[in-house]
C-alpha cells in the first residue's frame, strides 16, 4: 500500500534576500513542501565578516529557528556562509544541510576560450575552498577571480525597487573589461547575483552567465525524495514563512513583494533564544 506522507519543511538561509534565487528554484521543483526562508539582515552583508563570527552567528540563527519550527532539510543559500560554516553546522544538526558551491565545474565544461570568471564576495574568493575547486575542476582553464562587496547590496536594492546604476556596475567590472581575454563563462558566485543577471549580461554580452541554483534544487529533490517520495506527499496547508533577524523599513517594503515568491507570513527571529 502506498502511504502518503506529510510535506517536509525546508529551511533556506541567507545573509539577505539574494537566497530567494535559490529558494525559487527549489520551490518550482517541490511546490508541495513547506518553506521557511530566513535572512540575517541585521548583519548583512557577510562578505566582510570574520570566519569565527560567521560560524557562531549562523549556528545561533539555525538553532533559534529549530526551537520553533521542525526542519527536515536546510539549504545555506549563501556562498560565503557555505564556504565557512558547513562543517560546523553539519556537526551540530541531524537534518541534511546543503551548501551553495560556485559552479566552477559546469563552467569548465561550457567555456570555449578556456577563460572563466568567478564573480563573488571578497570572503568567498579568498577561501582555499575556491582554490581547491579550481584545481579539481578547472586546472586546464584560466580562472579570473573578482571579489566585490558592493554587488550584493546592488542586488538587494534592486529587489526593493531601486534601479541599478549601470555606470557604477560597469566601473566595478573594469578589472575584467580591461583584460585581453574576457571570460566567456562567468560564474555568479553569490546567490544575490542572479537578480542582476540582466544588467551583468548587458556588460558582458558575449559571455555565458551561470549560477548553482538549479543544481541545488536537484540536490534537494534527490535527498528529500529518498525519505518522502515527493510524488506522494500531501501539499502543505501551512503558509510559507519568512524570518529576519531585525525588522526595518526595508523589510516592511519587502514583505509586500514576498507573496510573488509564495511566502505569505513574516516574523522576526530572536537569536538570543538559541
Amino acid at each position: 500500500m502506498n502511504i502518503v506522507k506529510q510535506s517536509p519543511s525546508v529551511l533556506v538561509f541567507d545573509s539577505g534576500i539574494g537566497g530567494l534565487s535559490v529558494y525559487n528554484e527549489i520551490y518550482n521543483k517541490i511546490p508541495n513542501a513547506h518553506y521557511i526562508y530566513v535572512f540575517d539582515n541585521e548583519m548583512f552583508p557577510y562578505g566582510d565578516k570574520s570566519s569565527n563570527f560567521l560560524i557562531n552567528r549562523v549556528n545561533s540563527i539555525i538553532e533559534a529557528v529549530t526551537k520553533f519550527y521542525p526542519i527536515d532539510l536546510a539549504v545555506i543559500a549563501c556562498n560565503t556562509a557555505s564556504t565557512i560554516c558547513l562543517p560546523n553546522l553539519r556537526s551540530k544538526f541531524s537534518f541534511p544541510i546543503i551548501g551553495v558551491v560556485p559552479a566552477i565545474k559546469p563552467a569548465s565544461l561550457l567555456t570555449k576560450n578556456k577563460c572563466i570568471g568567478l564573480l563573488a564576495t571578497k570572503a568567498t574568493v579568498e577561501r582555499t575552498y575556491i582554490t581547491d575547486l579550481i584545481h579539481q575542476f578547472a586546472a586546464h582553464c584560466t580562472v579570473k577571480l573578482l571579489g566585490l562587496s558592493e554587488l550584493a547590496l546592488i542586488a538587494e536594492n534592486k529587489l526593493q525597487g531601486v534601479t541599478v546604476d549601470m555606470k557604477q556596475l560597469k566601473e566595478l567590472m573594469q578589472p575584467w573589461l580591461r583584460l585581453r581575454t574576457i571570460p566567456d563563462t562567468i560564474v555568479l558566485g553569490c546567490t544575490h547575483y542572479p537578480f542582476i543577471k540582466t544588467e551583468l549580461q548587458m556588460i558582458f554580452p558575449q559571455s555565458n552567465l551561470i549560477d548553482s541554483g538549479h543544481a541545488i534544487a536537484i540536490r534537494v529533490c534527490n535527498l528529500l525524495n529518498d525519505k518522502y517520495k515527493l510524488d506522494r506527499i500531501i501539499p502543505s496547508t501551512s503558509k510559507n514563512i519568512v524570518l529576519s533577524t531585525v525588522y526595518t523599513q526595508s523589510v516592511e517594503k519587502l514583505i509586500k513583494k514576498l507573496s510573488d515568491y509564495n511566502l505569505h507570513k513574516y516574523h522576526t527571529i530572536d537569536i538570543s533564544l538559541a
